[in-house]
């Protein structure tokens, strides 16, 4: 059996239906000052980071000076002089590279050149992030225990950033 419903009439429903906003209200009052907390603790640090001169300008022979590059290899990192050549070279360990060696080679560079600030990192192609980060803390700062203290000591806070020159031969 088939039944109509009048013929297309429907009861028209005429009621207003209240909007309920309680829970959101009680949900932006939590919400709002945990936001407002939590921002205090997320703080971002930025580096000023400068480009490189080109290795290839003409330079008034009286106006050399030194000139940090540390070059960051894919099995070495190499400490240098942009004028004079490489100051050292440290291949990597079973353990990765030998940041140690880097830090003490800087800390030793800095008490030639004490007045020397800025300095210039070069990478390969497809050095990991973390790895440029771990060398540019170490270029940067110099941590040292004294009285049970640690001493931050500046070494080259102002970082240039290159791409490494490809070795002729290389694979």
């Amino acid at each position: 059996m088939i039944r109509s419903h009048g013929g297309g009439r429907r009861r028209s429903n005429n009621e207003t239906v209240e909007l309920n906003i309680e829970v959101f209200m009680n949900l932006m009052v939590i919400l709002v000052p945990f936001l407002l907390i939590t921002a205090v603790f997320s703080r971002m640090a930025i580096l000023e980071l400068n480009l490189p001169g080109s290795s290839t300008e003409p330079v008034n022979s009286q106006e050399q000076t030194f000139q940090l590059e540390i070059t960051v290899r894919k099995g070495q990192i190499e400490v240098g002089d942009r004028n004079v050549g490489a100051l050292g070279v440290y291949p990597n360990s079973a353990d990765g590279y030998d940041f140690e060696a880097l830090s003490t080679k800087l800390s030793d560079i800095k008490k030639r050149y004490p007045e020397k600030t800025d300095a210039a990192i070069l990478l390969e192609a497809e050095i990991p992030y973390d790895t440029l980060v771990q060398v540019m803390d170490r270029v940067r700062v110099e941590l040292s225990i004294e009285n049970e203290e640690v001493i931050r000591n500046d070494l080259f806070p102002d970082i240039s950033i290159g791409d490494a020159p490809i070795l002729d031969g290389g694979a």
